[in-house]
Formats: structure tokens, C-alpha cells, sequence
């Protein structure tokens, strides 16, 4: 039997996203640190496609997750509306679950825990369903979603398959929304990713009022899809599916109370842009903030990970905003107008947008001109988010 360390520096509960990438920030610039990470499945990272663009994540960071990076496309990005389509300059980076987990593996070694379920996470260690117990200094809570109740959601809801067609494709970049597909009862588009000449990620997203995902319409829809595109699909490779949370408002203390002495991290502490679900680039700017970090006791932790959380939140009630004109003020029908307005600003603006960085003028600039939803409706539903902060 294999003697395991009992104490460590640092637990980390969970080896998704934002757990894996604050395990491999700490064991490359800490390598002293006594690291555990412990994911309950099988393989870190579950079964996922993370992409963004080079503008979300900056130079200084980009090492931590280049080697996890399957695709990248220098030509840029399209997006396609009815009636209006464009072609952006961006580069766009794709990375893969599957390199994510073989990264994590030959970085961390014995380091990562896999298979092993959590029965009881408490600042001071570790439980598992199993009976074995591992004390820390400093443990954290990566574990995916939290109880949202606290917040006023909305839903963007998705299934995306991995086709292996007969015949070439002949797409050259990806479609990162072509909305000119049927809509219906709120916003939809289709995300498209060339991963081969012959081999294309094809996933059916809808922003929806409720969290429950109907599947087999979502396939249906894709094979629909396929089908408009005249390609013949040999293989379905794989499929995944999620449900991201669009936060319109709620309450951050509620939703963790200063007194919680438990560090969070990714999803467990809503970092992620409140429109897009979009977590990527906070998961890389945490992870190396909580690498930097001199102490990585829990009660620091906690501190700094409540306190980083609260400032997205503060800094963030714009994306509130307009996720709230989104679901209260727009036609589900026509909420596609109001993403078809949007990229027709200003490149920089839109990038600096996915990367949460919007300057005040970019704010003045997107809400400025022809409104995308009637002034009424967008004025009930300001009043009613206010209300409910």
C-alpha cells in the first residue's frame, strides 16, 4: 500500500477549470508547496471545449495555459445574423478537457487525486467518502456550481457534438454565432468550430428563463443543422451539454456571507462574466493571483477569494444590465437584434467586452444610438432589477 501525505500546504477541492488551473499555477511558481488536488471523476475537467480570444487573456499569463491549447485559428472569427454577417480579426484559441487532464497529470503527478468523492470540506481539511482524511493550512472550494438562489438568473443552455463528416467542410474559421437559425422563444445561435478538414464542433446553444436542457431537441436541432449544410455526418466523436447562468441581480452577501470561513473559487464563487457564463479568463487571473499569494492559509484564502469575488460583482453590474434588458425588455423572437447591434461596434469594444474590461465610454457607446429594445420595456426592467438589489 502507498504511504499518502496526510498534511498538506494547500488543498484544492475540485479539478475543474479554475481548481486545475490554481493547482498547475501554484506547483509551477511554488514548487516547495505540499499540494493536493483532489477531483471527484475519473479525469480533471470533466468533458469540456474552453475557447477564448487572445485579447482575454494577457501575455504574462498565456504560459500557464499554452500547453493545453488543441486549436488555434490566426484568421480570426465570424458571427452571422439575418441579413447582417462579419468577420473579426481576433485569433481565437480552443482548449480541450482531454489536454487539460493529460496536462494536469504530468505536472502534478501524485499530486492529483482522482476518483476520490468529498464527504466533508471544512477550512482545516479534507473527508472522503471513503474514510480517509487529509488536513491543510490553507484548502479550497473549486467544486463547480453553488446554490445560486441568491441570485436572479436567466439560462444559456447548450449541446454541442463533434462530427465526422464524409466530405470536406470548407470552413476556414470559427462561426462563434450564426443566429440566421430559427429562433423562438429567446435567443439562439449556433457555435461552430473547424477542428479538422473533415471533423467540425458543432454546438446549439439558447438563452432560455429555466435551467432545464430538452437534449434530444438540442441533437435534433443539429442534425437539422448539418443537413441545411449539405454535410453528411459518418460519426457523432462526442458530446457534451451545460447550462451557464445569465445574472441579472441578487445578493452577493447572501450568496456568501463575510463570516463564510471557506475559500471559493470559479463557479462556487461566481467569477465568471455574468452574461456570457464566459470563466476562462477568470480562472487564469485567480489562479495566479492565489500563486502569488505569500500566505495560503485558509483564512487568507478566504479573505482574498471572497474579496476578488465582491469586486467582479461590484464591477459587473453593467453585464447585469444587459442581461436583464435581454429577458425583460426583448421579444424572445427579436432578442437576437440586440446581439446583431452589438457587433456592429467597434472591434476593440467587443473584445474588450468577452474580456470583462469595458471601459466607461464603451458602456455610454454600447447603450448609445437606436435602442435594440423598446425604451418602455427597457426602462420597467431597470426599475425592476433596482429594486431588487
Amino acid at each position: 500500500m502507498v504511504t499518502e501525505i496526510s498534511h498538506h500546504d494547500l488543498i484544492i477541492a475540485g479539478g475543474g477549470l479554475a481548481g486545475g488551473l490554481i493547482a498547475l499555477a501554484v506547483a509551477q511558481q511554488r514548487p516547495e508547496i505540499r499540494l493536493l488536488l483532489i477531483e471527484s471523476e475519473g479525469q480533471p475537467g470533466g468533458n469540456h471545449v474552453w475557447s477564448f480570444f487572445d485579447g482575454d487573456v494577457s501575455r504574462e499569463h498565456r504560459p500557464l495555459i499554452e500547453p493545453m491549447i488543441a486549436w488555434r485559428w490566426e484568421g480570426g472569427h465570424d458571427v452571422r445574423f439575418p441579413g447582417y454577417s462579419r468577420t473579426l480579426k481576433a485569433p481565437y484559441n480552443s482548449m480541450t478537457s482531454d489536454a487539460f487532464a493529460a496536462h494536469l497529470h504530468a505536472t502534478l503527478g501524485k499530486r492529483l487525486m482522482t476518483g476520490a468523492y468529498i464527504a466533508d470540506l471544512r477550512p482545516e481539511g479534507v473527508t472522503l467518502d471513503d474514510g480517509r482524511h487529509f488536513t491543510a493550512d490553507g484548502v479550497i472550494d473549486a467544486r463547480g456550481g453553488a446554490d445560486l438562489s441568491a441570485f436572479d438568473c436567466g439560462w444559456q443552455k447548450f449541446v454541442g457534438q463533434e462530427l465526422h463528416l464524409s466530405t470536406p467542410h470548407g470552413m476556414r474559421r470559427p462561426t462563434i454565432m450564426d443566429a440566421t437559425v430559427p429562433q423562438g422563444d429567446g435567443y439562439r445561435f449556433v457555435y461552430l468550430l473547424p477542428t479538422g478538414e473533415r471533423t467540425i464542433f458543432v454546438e446549439d446553444t439558447y438563452y432560455s428563463t429555466d435551467p432545464v436542457i430538452d437534449a434530444e431537441m438540442l441533437r435534433h436541432r443539429i442534425a437539422n443543422y448539418a443537413a441545411d449544410q449539405f454535410w453528411k455526418v459518418e460519426t457523432v466523436e462526442r458530446e457534451e451539454q451545460g447550462c451557464l447562468p445569465v445574472l441579472m441581480g441578487g445578493d452577493f452577501e447572501h450568496f456568501w456571507p463575510g463570516d463564510d470561513p471557506l475559500p471559493r473559487a470559479g463557479a462556487r464563487a461566481a467569477m465568471f462574466n455574468p452574461t456570457t457564463g464566459y470563466s476562462l479568463p477568470d480562472a487564469v487571473r485567480f489562479a495566479h493571483h492565489v500563486a502569488g499569494l505569500s500566505n495560503l492559509d485558509s483564512a487568507v484564502l478566504a479573505r482574498e477569494s471572497r474579496a476578488w469575488a465582491a469586486r467582479l460583482w461590484k464591477e459587473r453590474g453593467y453585464f447585469r444590465l444587459l442581461d436583464t434588458m435581454l429577458f425583460r425588455a426583448a421579444e424572445p423572437s427579436q432578442r437576437w437584434r440586440i446581439f446583431a447591434r452589438f457587433y456592429h461596434l467597434a472591434e476593440p469594444l467587443i473584445g474588450r467586452f468577452y474580456a470583462s474590461g469595458l471601459t466607461l465610454s464603451d458602456r455610454i457607446r454600447i447603450l448609445s444610438g437606436r435602442p435594440p429594445v423598446p425604451i418602455r420595456g427597457a426602462l420597467r426592467a431597470i426599475m425592476q432589477q433596482r429594486e431588487q438589489q
